[in-house]
């Protein structure tokens, strides 16, 4: 079977692909930047080029038996347009290159952030989608683009994974573990009692494979970890897995919240809207509908995932390449850097 994967030099694009060819399938990827692995790149048949553009999604597509649309901006791009173009736009050309080339089976990874921040948990897929900042919004609307393919007779299935977390991932966990690594107070919002899921790169690729076959066209999924604590407990148990001398320092709410929308406003933060409305508050998933369809069961614990990206953290850190704006490299933390200096 021959899989095309979008966004395929992103963290879960990498993840999955590895997968993907440990099975035996062909894969071939498109992306604005390489891989940079030279195991994979030895065996998959890497595109650069931009879904937004016909072209490159065309070539992307042609043959393939499934699509994974796995491309995103995230909510750390500056503007709605920024994201939009990529989330929205991309998403457009994606699929209906798909349905030109007569693909079997297009999987559209989405995001629990279209749920905004919701009151009552766990969280239904057929709850109201009102989506956080313009990256929620923007991953709503390709999911009702995916919605009017469907239509057009492009079998689709919806995976709303919760925040994934696994080796290469760096992002806003490379600024937490690199505070952890140094001993430093680690602030929260709140007093850390929510319960917030999180979900393994592993388990999230498991998931996804397992919707090529399965009857779950027309659907939309939730996936997260089975099991998981308060931020609080989370977070000691992460802490006392690496030694550190880090203690967790409640900071009130609400004006947090002000401070880093002034922050990222202006630009001094790598935060976004995204981030820090929903870190205090409940966040987690009903997983039901995955389990029951997929014949599904995600592994790891939210500690269990915290504490191996933060050994594969560890191991790399002479490797960190600079600092940007997507999974696979670290943050410029900007003014939480005088935070830290502070802690």
């Amino acid at each position: 079977m021959l899989v095309a994967i979008s966004g395929g030099a992103g963290f879960l694009g990498l993840h999955l692909a590895r997968r993907l060819l440990a099975e035996g399938h062909e894969v071939r990827t498109l992306d604005l930047v390489p891989l940079d692995d030279a195991d994979l790149e030895a065996r998959v048949d890497e595109l650069r080029g931009d879904v937004r553009l016909t072209a490159g999604a065309r070539e992307l597509v042609a043959g393939a038996d499934v699509l994974v649309h796995a491309a995103a901006a995230l909510p750390i791009q500056l503007t709605r347009e920024a994201i939009r173009s990529v989330n929205v736009e991309g998403t457009a050309v994606t699929m209906a290159a798909a349905l030109e080339a007569g693909v079997r089976r297009v999987v559209l990874v989405s995001s629990t952030a279209v749920y905004g921040v919701p009151e009552r948990h766990p969280i239904y897929e057929d709850d109201p989608l009102v989506g956080v900042g313009h990256y929620g919004a923007s991953k709503i609307d390709a999911e009702r683009l995916c919605l009017a393919f469907a239509q057009r007779g492009l079998e689709t299935v919806i995976v709303r994974p919760k925040t994934f977390v696994g080796p290469e991932r760096l992002g806003v966990f490379e600024i937490l573990f690199d505070w952890i690594r140094e001993g430093r107070r680690i602030p929260i919002l709140g007093d850390g009692s929510n319960r917030y899921q999180l979900l393994a790169v592993e388990d999230l690729v498991e998931a996804v494979v397992r919707c090529f076959h399965a009857p779950v066209a027309g659907r939309a999924l939730n996936v997260g970890a089975a099991e998981f604590g308060t931020v609080r407990e989370d977070l000691e148990a992460l802490s006392e897995h690496a030694g550190s001398g880090s203690r967790l320092r409640p900071v009130p709410a609400r004006p947090a919240e002000l401070a880093l929308r002034a922050l990222e406003l202006a630009q001094l933060s790598p935060l976004a809207e995204w981030h820090y409305r929903t870190a205090h508050k409940d966040s987690f998933v009903a997983i039901d509908r995955a389990r029951s369809l997929l014949g599904w069961e995600p592994r790891l614990s939210n500690a269990e995932t915290l504490c191996a990206t933060y050994d594969w953290y560890l191991a790399h850190l002479g490797e960190m390449r600079a600092a940007g704006a997507t999974h696979r490299v670290p943050w410029d933390q900007r003014a939480l850097g005088l935070l830290k200096r502070l802690s």
